[in-house]
């Protein structure tokens, strides 16, 4: 018999992602703080919940991608209210590693089980179901939910015990800070002396400064497209658990403080929904 699959969190990423799984299997359980998010997956076949909890009682497998670590924690909370034993549960939010192991170890004591997965790919990653999907877990709960893995995303990794996956995806959004901010000055550069932007990307992107976030957000920029594919706000927030970690490593990232203060002077101005890429006009007004 097919598992039941619940989804809880329909925004950028999470409508995507919800809406490959619904075509590839039979209906799935969802959820949203925002109804209107949900109709067209529900026009779709979707089965809508008005609670975290229903969408647990009624499903087999659930995956979670909300915003803030305190959603999680609320989301999570909600499922400790029902019976969930023997059921999986996925959070591909990014969130604190930390919580994840606390989240995990409730989820123990009531007979579930847990994977922290947040994922990588922006909203084109989310859409075309192409998504870097880093997993902390068991080695039977990710076989388990492997073939929903498959659905949304293409570089699938297990990489330890649950908070592994977390961990990974703080290097990688330490990495992506120093990328956005190199990607924005190159661009603004380029623009002050007078060249053409389009042929500027074509160039570099083949050279040894070619990387994801040249070729996608890039074009964006040279559009005037800032529209998220991942909302500054976010980034804001992720920028400052990898700080948090980081201090209790006993690192101190310089680079990763910069970049942090100058998207937080851009949420504080009002630009947090906008993506990470208008980094571009920040960077431009200097």
């Amino acid at each position: 018999m097919e598992e039941r699959i619940g989804f809880i969190g329909l925004g950028v990423m999470g409508h995507s992602m919800a809406h490959n799984l619904l075509k590839k299997f039979n209906g799935i359980n969802i959820y949203s703080r925002t109804k209107q998010k949900a109709e067209s997956l529900i026009s779709e076949g979707a089965t809508w919940y008005d609670s975290a909890a229903k969408v647990a009682e009624n499903s087999d497998i659930v995956f979670t991608i909300v915003g803030y670590p305190k959603d999680v924690k609320e989301v999570y909370d909600a499922f400790l209210s029902v019976d969930i034993k023997g059921k999986l549960f996925v959070d591909m939010t990014t969130t604190e590693p930390s919580l994840e192991v606390e989240i995990n170890k409730n989820l123990k004591e009531k007979g579930a089980s847990f994977i922290d997965a947040p994922v990588s790919g922006g909203d084109k990653g989310a859409r075309e179901g192409t998504l870097s999907i880093m997993a902390g877990g068991s080695k039977e709960d990710i076989e388990r939910a492997y073939k929903y893995f498959e659905v949304m995303g293409k570089n699938i990794k297990h990489l330890g015990p649950v908070g592994a996956g977390q961990n990974t995806k703080m290097a990688n959004q330490i990495l992506i800070s120093g990328t956005m901010i190199g990607l924005c000055e190159s661009l603004v550069y380029a623009k002050k002396a007078g060249l053409d932007l389009n042929e500027v990307i074509a160039t570099i992107s083949k050279g040894a400064a070619g990387c994801w976030s040249l070729d996608n957000y890039g074009p964006r920029i040279v559009k005037g497209d800032f529209n998220p594919g991942f909302m500054i706000k976010h980034f804001v927030k992720d920028m400052k658990i990898a700080l948090e970690e980081s201090k209790k490593m006993g690192l101190d990232l310089k680079g990763l403080s910069l970049v942090e203060k100058l998207y937080e002077e851009m949420e504080k101005e009002g630009d947090g929904n906008l993506g990470t890429q208008a980094l571009y006009n920040a960077i431009d007004r200097l």
